[in-house]
């Protein structure tokens, strides 16, 4: 391949995987927007989506590609409604306590959703192994096809790549759309202006806040379909390394922004591809932790973050 085709293959690739940290950033930077809390327990409730997705195929014998329709019609509603549980049980009654409770919480409930994973491993059903090696690394069955669409060209754009952009940027326009025009959407935005002013106008600001989780969850279910589709791998551990892709984009682009979550994850995941091709991968950490510092440093409220006036 010549320099242009693999800086154009490695474009493709960078944009792909930043599709998926992007949907994974938005649900951090909702549920931060909202309540000011990062949930570092959403890179596991990623994963544990994966896994439902996985359990969903073994147990259905999904193996038709049609059957994703399947795949994202229950995975989002599992992710979702275990987030709201998560607020429901754990994050709402800390809503009044020291900043630090509930971030505490928040590590607590991503070492038992790690846990859940590798106890879910274990299952004695054949996409597990029999339920033999739990930590080890799970096969995700290929229901989309890995044919490029280019033809003969040097240049591999896969039905993969399509599935990725067909999937998400409708979705990320449609929750644009939702926020900004409906009747929920409006009562998010005003639950993270001011609470009390939201309360006092008679919104229920818990139920907007659990609606938060829900669909902040319910976009982690996506994602996690879309990453297990198009990487075909998924193990246990791997909410921590997506979490932290996905908190350092939603930081990046201005957490508390859905746009700026959205040229985080795009950012992320250009700067992995490019660094995996033209440095040596144990570098690509150390670029994207570098660009990150140098955008704070000039940039403290991210590229699309709002600033914040100090309050004396």
């Amino acid at each position: 391949m010549s320099g242009t085709e693999i800086l154009l293959q490695q474009l493709i690739i960078g944009l792909s995987n930043g599709l998926i940290i992007a949907l994974i950033a938005l649900g951090y930077t909702m549920v931060y927007g909202i309540i000011e809390l990062i949930n570092f327990a959403h890179g596991d409730l990623f994963m544990l989506g994966c896994f439902c997705a996985l359990t969903l195929v073994g147990g259905l014998g999904l193996t038709h590609p049609g059957s994703v329709l399947v795949l994202l019609a229950i995975v989002p509603v599992f992710c979702g409604g275990l987030n709201w549980l998560v607020d429901r049980l754990a994050y709402r009654h800390l809503r009044h306590a020291p900043r630090l409770a509930p971030l505490v919480s928040a590590i607590g409930v991503s070492f038992v959703f790690l846990n859940l994973g590798l106890f879910w491993g274990g299952l004695p059903m054949a996409v597990f192994g029999m339920g033999r090696t739990a930590a080890a690394p799970k096969d995700f069955p290929d229901l989309i096809s890995n044919r490029s669409l280019l033809g003969d060209s040097a240049i591999s754009f896969t039905v993969k790549d399509l599935m990725v952009i067909g999937i998400t940027i409708p979705l990320m326009l449609g929750l644009t759309w939702f926020v900004k025009r409906t009747r929920t959407g409006k009562a998010m935005r005003a639950v993270a202006q001011d609470q009390l002013a939201a309360k006092l106008m008679g919104i229920p600001v818990d139920g907007v806040i659990g609606n938060t989780f829900l669909l902040g969850g319910a976009l982690a279910g996506v994602a996690s379909v879309v990453y297990a589709l198009y990487n075909n791998t998924i193990y246990f551990q791997m909410g921590y390394r997506a979490g932290i892709d996905a908190f350092t984009a939603a930081v990046l682009g201005g957490i508390g922004s859905l746009p700026g979550a959205v040229l985080g994850g795009l950012l992320i995941g250009l700067v992995r591809a490019f660094s995996d091709q033209y440095l040596e991968t144990r570098w690509t950490n150390v670029m994207v932790f570098t660009i990150l510092i140098l955008v704070l440093v000039f940039q403290p409220s991210g590229l699309l973050g709002a600033k914040q006036r100090e309050k004396v």
